[in-house]
C-alpha cells in the first residue's frame, strides 16, 4: 500500500486500516521510511516465532505457533496468515522475509508456506550469508542459525564482549570476544527437557507446569520438582557465568533470550540483562545486511 493509498482511504468512509498497517504508517510518517513489513521466523525445536518488523528494531508484532515437521507448506501457509491476521497483519504490506531454523526437514517447507501465504521469497540464515561477525570455532557451518541471529542482535544492539544465555529447548551459553566473534557455547539440556525426564524416569513424579516455588525447600512433591528445576537452573547459570568469567579474565556483561529465560533469569545472583526477541532482532539485522 502506497502513502497515496494510505491517504485516500483515510478520506474514505469505509477506512478500516489495520493495526499492524496504521503502526507501520506511524513509522513512515516519522522516519520518512517504508510502510512495509519484514518477516521475522525462527524455527525451533518446540516453537517457530514469527516477528513483523517496520523500520524499528522493535518487532511491531511476534506471534508462536508449535512446530511439527509432518505439516505441509500448505498446512503452515494457512496458518500463519491465521495467526498474523489475529494480530491485524493485512497481507498487503508483507514485503520480505527470513528464516533462521534448527529444524532441517521444515526449511522448505516453512519457505515455501511464506511465498504462498504472501507472494516473498524468504531469505535462509545459512552458509555464505553475511552475518557482520566472525565464528571461530572447528566447524563454522555446523553452528546453529538461533545462535548466529542471537550473537548479531548482541553485537550490533548492546556490543560486545558478551556472554548471551539462550533458553530454549536446549540452555545454549555463547561467547563474543572484544571484536564481536563468536568464539563458543556451551549446550545444557533445556529445562523442560530437564523437568520432561523426571516425570517420564521416576514413576511416582507427575507431569506440572514450570513455575517458581514461594521457597527452595519444597513441601510438597510439586513444589520440590519447582524448587530443584527453577532454582537448580538459576544455580547452574550462575555457576557456569563464573566459569566463562574466569576462562575470559574478565566480567563479561550477560544478556538472555529465549521463551524459558523470564522464569528463570529472575532467580540467578547475576546482572543479567532479558531480552527475549533477541533472535527475531538478529534476523532482522541479517535480512537488512543481505538485500
Amino acid at each position: 500500500m502506497t502513502k497515496k493509498e494510505v491517504k485516500r482511504r483515510k478520506n474514505s468512509a469505509f477506512y478500516t486500516l489495520d493495526k499492524v498497517t496504521r503502526v507501520c504508517y506511524n513509522t513512515l510518517e516519522e522516519e520518512k521510511g517504508g510502510n512495509t513489513v519484514i518477516l521475522a521466523i525462527d524455527i525451533g525445536n518446540t516453537n517457530i516465532a514469527i516477528g513483523g518488523f517496520c523500520d524499528s528494531s522493535e518487532p511491531v508484532f511476534v506471534a508462536r505457533i508449535a512446530t511439527d515437521p509432518i505439516k505441509t507448506e500448505d498446512e503452515y501457509a494457512s496458518k500463519i496468515r491465521s495467526v498474523l491476521a489475529m494480530h491485524e497483519v493485512d497481507r498487503s504490506i508483507i514485503d520480505g522475509a527470513i528464516i533462521a531454523s534448527v529444524v532441517p526437514p521444515l526449511n522448505t517447507v516453512v519457505k515455501r508456506a511464506i511465498k504462498l501465504a504472501y507472494g516473498v521469497d524468504a531469505l535462509m540464515v545459512g552458509p555464505g550469508i553475511k552475518t557482520g561477525i566472525n565464528i571461530h570455532c572447528d566447524h563454522p557451518a555446523s553452528v546453529g542459525a538461533d545462535l548466529i541471529c542471537a550473537c548479531v542482535a548482541t553485537h550490533f544492539i548492546y556490543g560486545s564482549p558478551a556472554l548471551i544465555v539462550d533458553m530454549g529447548t536446549a540452555t545454549k551459553m555463547m561467547v563474543l570476544d572484544r571484536q564481536g566473534a563468536f568464539i563458543g557455547v556451551s549446550i545444557i539440556p533445556g529445562v523442560n527437557i530437564a523437568l520432561k525426564a523426571l516425570a517420564t524416569s521416576a514413576a511416582q513424579l507427575p507431569q506440572i507446569s514450570l513455575e517458581a516455588p514461594k521457597s527452595v525447600l519444597g513441601k510438597n512433591t510439586v513444589d520440590c520438582m519447582r524448587a530443584g528445576v527453577v532454582f537448580g537452573n538459576a544455580s547452574m547459570i550462575d555457576g557456569m557465568i563464573e566459569r566463562f568469567n574466569e576462562e575470559m579474565g574478565e566480567n563479561l556483561k550477560v544478556y538472555a533470550t529465549g521463551g524459558l529465560a523470564p522464569t528463570i533469569v529472575n532467580y540467578c545472583k547475576h546482572d543479567i540483562a532479558l531480552d527475549v526477541n533477541m533472535v527475531l532482532k538478529g534476523l532482522h539485522i541479517l535480512y537488512q545486511k543481505n538485500t
